[in-house]
């Protein structure tokens, strides 16, 4: 189940922080790491480690803004791609912070980066994720969502392994083989 109980405390909270300046700027959420949020080998499972970083998103939109023009403007927030590194073990009751940032965009996405950070320095794991603001006719392109925003920026740079990245996912057959 969705820990909405989690969200609305992390939408709370974001709430009553500074405002982002911009959608680049470091949005940090602390959490712990609860028994349901366990696999069988008594670590934070995967998948629920996708659903913290969902959270962390969310509290970075209502940070910067963005919550209240999806609304205003019956937009909507997908993800169109992710790719994931795990690399150290959170195991229950442990606390930890995620990190989320835009990172860049193009024509139609948004590169979110966030990572999971023990209480010891080092990073948990680490996830880029391409997003894409909706609308009834499509993708919503970037340049659109930033005026909105009442932000006139042109995307940073953007790094090479995420450009990598995107040339990979090209190259992936859609929709896959199925034998």
């Amino acid at each position: 189940m969705f820990p909405f109980i989690r969200l609305f405390k992390d939408v709370f909270l974001a709430r009553r922080q500074p405002r982002l300046q911009s959608l680049t700027e470091m949005h940090v959420s602390q959490h712990i790491c609860w028994p349901h949020d366990l696999d069988i080998f008594l670590e934070l499972n995967n998948g629920r480690a996708l659903t913290l970083y969902d959270l962390g998103r969310i509290a970075m939109a209502q940070r910067a803004g963005l919550v209240d023009v999806l609304r205003q403007k019956r937009w909507g927030l997908t993800m169109a791609g992710s790719h994931v590194r795990f690399r150290r073990r959170i195991h229950g009751f442990e606390r930890f912070e995620v990190r989320s940032r835009a990172v860049c965009w193009d024509d139609k996405f948004v590169y979110i980066e966030q990572s999971m950070w023990k209480r010891n320095g080092e990073c948990a794991s680490h996830v880029l994720y391409r997003a894409a603001v909706t609308d009834a006719e499509g993708i919503v392109t970037p340049v659109r969502v930033l005026a909105a925003l009442a932000q006139d920026v042109a995307s940073p740079p953007m790094p090479d392994w995420i450009a990598q990245w995107t040339q990979a996912d090209a190259a992936r057959p859609w929709p896959p083989m199925q034998d």
